[in-house]
């Protein structure tokens, strides 16, 4: 295993650091509040000019048909500089439209998806099902070409500003689980749609997202009938690499480190001690992320090593937060400083992209072949 870059893909760091330059005043991961969604768009619009949407892309469907590392530099440098986290239009949902969609499908979506200039929510989570997908209970019923929609999706990013939601719908009888699911494209100002806010502890907002008859053809169904769960995993399986880039934990580490020098903490022993630790874990979650990043490369299975990933980055974000609070600043009770707002927004990240307890289920089932006894 070879964790380096080569000299053209150091290049290429070069250049996205150049790109965000520009961008420094933006503070997407600490933002304080709803209005990120036009700020965010510009930014992907940019990335899209300058093909950065599409680097692993096949040239065959219009990308650079680059290795993977290129699509981990650019949103790890991206997440280090807190400006955007990586868009689910051009990497989730335009490889699964690359491998499971139609021809008119992909003519009529990657360029947009590849320009930034179409957004994607995912439209997974239910109230009644949460992280178990297999339980999902919103229904597409087919009627001669047109499929009638009805239900909810709960804790969805961006739908408020988003063009369109890749919707897990239940195509089969409700006891079917996985094998009756069905992927469908539904624009979201579809009449029948609507979205509401769920607003989270650090400002932010998730959606709850209502289909009341709801009708889309037939031809906005991705894969065949009752297949969607190989369309979702299959998606899963090639973007794990950056749904959470280290360098977020590093720049955490960073700005703690500096609270802590402009607090006067820095002679601390307690507090030098707990600085250290800090780091050496967040060179082991470093670490993580590329041996994944050299699993996706190769083509290995990759379920595994993404669950140990991101669980261990998103409690590591948590400690971190938690750290800056336990070192007993007043700052730490002062509601929208930066430690006490970190530590509100580094709870959500536990939650987002599979709690931790799924990910601990899935290293149990897959790494040590134990099931569940309840």
């Amino acid at each position: 295993m070879d964790f380096g870059f080569t000299p053209e893909e150091e290049a290429f760091r070069g250049e996205v650091l150049a790109f965000l330059a520009d961008y420094q005043g933006m503070n997407g991961y600490f933002h304080r509040g709803e209005s990120t969604g036009e700020g965010v768009r510009r930014v992907y619009r940019a990335l899209g000019e300058r093909g950065w949407l599409s680097l692993s892309w096949p040239k065959e469907f219009g990308g650079s048909g680059l290795s993977p590392a290129y699509e981990f530099i650019l949103w790890d440098e991206m997440a280090y500089a807190r400006v955007a986290r990586p868009p689910m239009g051009p990497g989730l949902v335009a490889k699964a439209l690359m491998a499971h969609g139609t021809a008119e499908q992909c003519e009529r979506l990657l360029p947009g998806l590849r320009l930034g200039e179409v957004n994607f929510a995912l439209g997974y989570s239910e109230p009644d099902a949460g992280s178990d997908l297999a339980a999902v209970r919103t229904r597409a019923t087919l009627v001669h070409d047109t499929y009638e929609i009805n239900g909810a999706k709960c804790w969805t990013s961006n739908a408020h500003w988003a063009d369109a939601i890749w919707l897990l719908c239940r195509t089969g009888p409700q006891d079917s689980r996985s094998r009756g699911l069905s992927v469908l494209i539904v624009p979201l100002d579809h009449p029948g749609v609507s979205i509401s806010p769920i607003p989270t502890h650090d400002g932010g907002r998730l959606n709850e997202v209502r289909f009341d008859g709801v009708r889309v053809p037939v031809e906005n169904r991705v894969g065949t009938e009752n297949d969607g769960w190989q369309v979702v995993a299959s998606a899963l399986a090639v973007e794990r690499h950056v749904q959470f880039p280290p360098k977020r934990l590093r720049r955490d580490l960073q700005d703690l480190v500096t609270w802590v020098e402009k607090s006067g903490l820095s002679r601390d022993p307690v507090v030098r001690r707990r600085l250290t630790g800090l780091a050496v874990q967040v060179a082991e979650v470093e670490a993580l992320a590329l041996a994944l990043l050299d699993e996706i490369i190769s083509g290995q299975p990759s379920a595994v090593p993404a669950a140990y990933h991101k669980l261990a980055g998103t409690l590591l974000a948590q400690e971190i937060a938690r750290s800056a609070m336990e070192f007993g600043s007043d700052e730490a009770l002062i509601k929208d400083s930066d430690v006490e707002f970190m530590w509100r927004q580094a709870i959500l990240e536990t939650v987002g992209g599979g709690t931790s307890e799924v990910m601990r289920g899935l290293i149990a089932r897959q790494a040590f072949g134990l099931e569940s006894k309840g």
